[in-house]
């Protein structure tokens, strides 16, 4: 593995040596990386994006201490990726509601349904209901989405992360 080398000490710190760090830390980040999220697959990965944001920044970079810089290096990039995970799996869990409730085909499922919506869009602005149709059932992109409704890109992923919540929240109840 190619790495930058540079050990020039500045003053009081010393800069990032990104070959020695794997060497020497490789381990450690690893297995911080594993308790975090409790999958090898998954921590090997991890810790790969630590070195290769130690890589990065090896010029700007500099500590004392590299194996507490690395720690919390591990630590926030794991905790980002738990982070993520989790809000994947909660917008997953409200798309297949709302899948559940496009594909019901008997007449009590669907009056059912109805309901469900009819609640469900109480809850939110009138726009919200033209974004979820416009994005969820044509299958615009949020950017056409956006256009459309005369939004940004962020308003309508909030109006639709909303909706999802909302949802998520209805069938835990």
């Amino acid at each position: 593995m190619g790495m930058m080398n540079t050990t020039a000490p500045t003053s009081d710190t010393r800069r990032i040596d990104a070959e020695k760090l794997f060497k020497q830390y490789w381990v450690m980040v690893f297995r911080r990386c594993q308790s975090l999220l409790n999958d090898d697959e998954s921590a090997y990965d991890a810790a790969q994006e630590v070195f290769m944001k130690v890589l990065e920044h090896a010029d700007t970079l500099r500590a004392d201490y590299p194996s507490s810089l690395l720690w919390r290096m591990a630590t926030n990039h794991c905790l980002n990726v738990l982070r993520n995970h989790a809000n994947r799996d909660r917008a997953e869990n409200g798309e297949s509601i709302l899948l559940r409730i496009a594909q019901a085909d008997n007449p009590e499922a669907q009056a059912l349904d109805r309901g469900v919506l009819r609640w469900l869009f109480r809850q939110h602005p009138e726009s919200s209901r033209t974004i979820a149709v416009l994005h969820l059932v044509d299958g615009m992109t949020l950017e056409e989405t956006a256009r459309e409704v005369g939004m940004s890109v962020s308003g309508v992923r909030k109006r639709l992360r909303a909706l999802r919540e909302t949802l998520t929240e209805l069938e835990e109840v």
